[in-house]
């Protein structure tokens, strides 16, 4: 049984534990509200500009559709919206298992790249082969959090068009957790660029609609592919901002409901250590008086 000491000490320190835990706790609850509230408002926008801009791109044919056109894939750029802290329970392996899942199986034989947005993602794919060739790509992205406002991300979103329309990379995906509620988030890839064509029409039953264009068609589509693709990317870091939130306020959740089962483990085992030492003493006090009367 360990020493009374050592029980003590250990009990300060799972308390210290848990008052971190509890007040981690609390700050991602507040700050989770204000990012919910932000990609729940975002969310219908950025759907419904999707499925103009699909069914739009859908009827190109004359225009040469440089950021709607399919190309033979190559060279594939996967990018990767992690966090810049930890301490949010399988939020960023998640999503680093199945960007690595993407790469050894649905692009095996393909050139892939890997840009990250987000330190943890960064700390992990520096250590492998997916390293990105060329000094022309989007820099300094983890500071996207530090200040995440449209017009940030939109600058981050045209260089990434101008590597496609240059023919850098053939295949463009983004792979983030999407945030359903404070408990849930799912991992999510979603087709960047090329701008996915319309699904098909046994398959996803859409109501159809017929669009008038003023001026013309290639005019709306020069404004509204780039439009669209950077509200997807806004829209995916608001997603995986909340998506954050929600997952270290439940693993701190879960952490400080552990340290209190702890807690009472030590405190019984504390308290038997105290017994059985009280318990010898006295036997040692009756002892030595037995000694002395006989």
């Amino acid at each position: 049984m360990p020493s009374l000491k050592e029980v003590r000490t250990r009990i300060t320190s799972v308390s210290s534990t848990q008052q971190i835990t509890s007040a981690m706790k609390m700050v991602s609850a507040a700050k989770l509200k204000k990012a919910q509230d932000a990609i729940v408002q975002m969310r219908p926008y950025a759907e419904k500009l999707q499925e103009i801009l699909e069914n739009v791109s859908g009827s190109l044919s004359s225009s040469d559709g440089k950021l709607s056109k399919p190309r033979e894939i190559k060279n594939v750029l996967l990018i990767v919206v992690t966090s810049n802290r930890g301490l949010c329970g399988g939020f960023n392996s998640n999503v680093v298992k199945k960007t690595l899942l993407l790469a050894k199986e649905k692009y095996v034989g393909k050139q892939v790249s890997v840009l990250c947005i987000g330190k943890k993602g960064g700390d992990h794919f520096k250590k492998t082969s997916y390293k990105i060739v060329g000094s022309d790509m989007p820099r300094k992205v983890n500071e996207l959090y530090d200040k995440l406002v449209y017009e940030n991300v939109a600058l981050v979103a045209e260089k990434l068009m101008d590597l496609f329309a240059k023919g850098q990379f053939d295949r463009m995906d983004i792979i983030y957790n999407k945030f359903k509620n404070a408990a849930t988030q799912y991992v999510t890839v979603e087709q960047f660029l090329p701008v996915a064509p319309p699904a098909p029409t046994g398959m996803v039953k859409k109501k159809s609609v017929d669009y008038f264009f003023e001026p013309d068609l290639e005019f709306i589509i020069e404004d509204l592919i780039p439009r669209s693709l950077k509200t997807q990317l806004f829209k995916t870091l608001l997603d995986s901002v909340a998506s954050e939130h929600g997952a270290r306020m439940t693993a701190m959740h879960k952490a400080t409901d552990n340290a209190r089962d702890m807690l009472r483990d030590l405190r019984i085992t504390y308290n038997k250590a105290r017994q059985a030492a009280i318990t010898k003493e006295i036997l040692e006090i009756v002892g030595g008086a037995e000694a002395l009367n006989n």
